[in-house]
């Protein structure tokens, strides 16, 4: 396996693991690579020091991008969490409570539920403010 640096044309540094280096150019070159932050199927490899293994262990700093994600996986069980403790939990009926929130016939409130594409869509279209709940962090159970 080799790890590569990547980048967007958007600058936003990312990680990927390949089979070999041919397996890189083959997926670059199929169009198979995309940013994970913003989709871009811009991407090109970033320079890259090798790693060279040393004689004696060392703890390896952990890695600026493994900080971020750590701190925005913090954050975004901290926004599940006030949500579940603060909203109204109307499940596969967000749609039409969003709406008849909006519409000024049901009480005015913080919800959450389920909502198909379609409904999102719709929602969005008729400029009804809502926003994706962050996922639910993994069960310690789940986690290998």
């Amino acid at each position: 396996m080799i790890k590569y640096a990547l980048a967007c044309d958007h600058d936003h540094a990312f990680e990927g693991w390949f089979g070999s280096s041919s397996d890189y150019d083959d997926q670059a070159a199929r169009g198979l690579l995309d940013c994970p932050v913003c989709g871009s199927k811009g991407v090109r490899k970033q320079i890259m020091s090798p790693a060279v293994a040393g004689t004696k262990a060392q703890k390896a700093a952990p890695e600026p991008n493994a900080q971020m994600r750590e701190m925005m996986m913090t954050a975004m069980g901290e926004v599940r969490r006030q949500v579940e403790e603060n909203f109204d939990y109307v499940g596969d009926s967000f749609a039409k409570e969003a709406r008849d929130i909006h519409d000024g016939k049901s009480e005015e409130r913080g919800i959450y539920g389920e909502a198909s594409p379609q409904e999102v869509k719709a929602l969005v279209e008729d400029g009804i403010k809502i926003a994706p709940l962050p996922p639910a962090p993994p069960k310690k159970t789940e986690v290998n």
